[in-house]
Parts: structure tokens; C-alpha cells; sequence
């Protein structure tokens, strides 16, 4: 990732008290998202190893492709800690400092395809759904949404970012995404978050 000569950091709220987006002026991954509840797993992200190093509140990192979101310990103010973590991440970019290790996206990328290689006719019309209509309206709260199996008609899918123990993920599960999902890909019958 190329450094830009201006950085630009601005906050929005999420539906889950306890996460924000920061959102930057320019593009993060492309066509991948990342996402590291606690400090396990991070040695490719050298910015979250930092982040969780600094910030004893943050209890979740997710990297989408113009935005951070930070999911923080219910006991931390957002009016407290909004102001440094911004001026953290400008300063952390502004130096030059590395997000991430040189290969992460190709690695990601690998293993998509891997998976997409062995996926049945019935997941690729579940993804193509969540893709087009889901994913969206996820990601502007924070999040993401990404397939993980389907038996027996009960589809179970990974919450990441802001979604991840949101109070109101249930209800956007039940009445939003397990509707559209029965009403668009035949032999659906329920929809289950599960963790990574």
C-alpha cells in the first residue's frame, strides 16, 4: 500500500454500541476483509499486533477496504477514546508505518478460491445472494457477512466487524437475511450465525 500525502480519518456509529467504523479517505484491501478477536492471529497485521499492544480496551479489529472497525470493551467511553484512536491510526499511516505483511492479500485470495473451487450449485447461489443483497448493507454498519455451510436446510453464516455480538444481529438474522434467503434459494429453511 502506497502511503498517501493526506490522511483523512472520520468515525461513524454502528448498530453495536461497543464497535465504530473508522473510515479513511482511501482504500485498505481490496476484494478482502480481515478480522482479529484478540491478539490471536495478528502476526500478519502488524498494525492490530500495535493496536492491541497500546489499547488494553479493544477487544476486536476488523480491516475491510476503507475502513477500520474497533470493537472496544463495554467499561471504555467512545467520547474518551474516539479522539486517540483517530490521531493513532493518522500518525501510524502518516509514518509510514506497515499495515500489513507483503502477501496477505494473495494468501486471503488463495484460500477463497480454494473454497469456491468444491462449492455446490445451491452455496454459490447462497453467496451470490448474500453478495448482491446482504453484504451492503452489513458493511456500512461495520461488518461483514460471509457464507459457511449449509445441512439439512439450515444455512450458517460468519458475523465479523461490528455484527459480531451486536445486540440487533439476531433480529437482522431472523426477519432480514433468513427471509430473503428462503424466498430466494429453494431448500433454505433457517439461517444460524456461527463463530469462526
Amino acid at each position: 500500500m502506497e502511503t498517501p500525502k493526506f490522511v483523512n480519518i472520520y468515525t461513524e456509529s454502528s448498530p453495536n454500541p461497543n464497535s465504530q467504523k473508522f473510515v479513511f479517505n482511501f482504500y485498505l484491501l481490496e476484494n478482502i476483509t480481515l478480522d482479529y478477536m484478540g491478539n490471536n492471529g495478528t502476526e500478519n497485521c502488524p498494525l492490530a499486533q500495535d493496536l492491541y499492544a497500546k489499547f488494553s480496551y479493544i477487544q476486536g479489529i476488523f480491516i475491510a477496504s476503507n475502513f477500520i472497525t474497533i470493537t472496544k470493551s463495554p467499561e471504555a467511553d467512545w467520547f474518551e477514546i474516539n479522539l486517540e484512536l483517530k490521531e493513532y491510526l493518522k500518525t501510524y499511516i502518516q509514518d509510514g508505518k506497515p499495515m500489513f505483511l507483503d502477501g496477505i492479500q494473495q494468501e486471503v485470495a488463495k484460500e477463497d478460491l480454494k473454497t469456491n473451487l468444491n462449492e455446490t450449485p445451491q452455496e454459490a447461489q447462497i453467496k451470490s445472494v448474500l453478495d448482491e443483497y446482504v453484504r451492503p448493507a452489513v458493511e456500512s454498519d461495520g461488518g461483514a457477512i460471509s457464507f459457511h455451510s449449509i445441512e439439512n436446510g439450515v444455512v450458517k453464516v460468519v458475523l465479523k466487524g461490528a455484527c459480531s455480538g451486536c445486540p440487533s444481529s439476531t433480529v437482522t438474522l431472523k426477519s432480514g437475511i433468513e427471509n430473503l434467503l428462503k424466498r430466494m434459494v429453494p431448500g433454505v429453511e433457517r439461517v444460524e450465525a456461527v463463530m469462526a
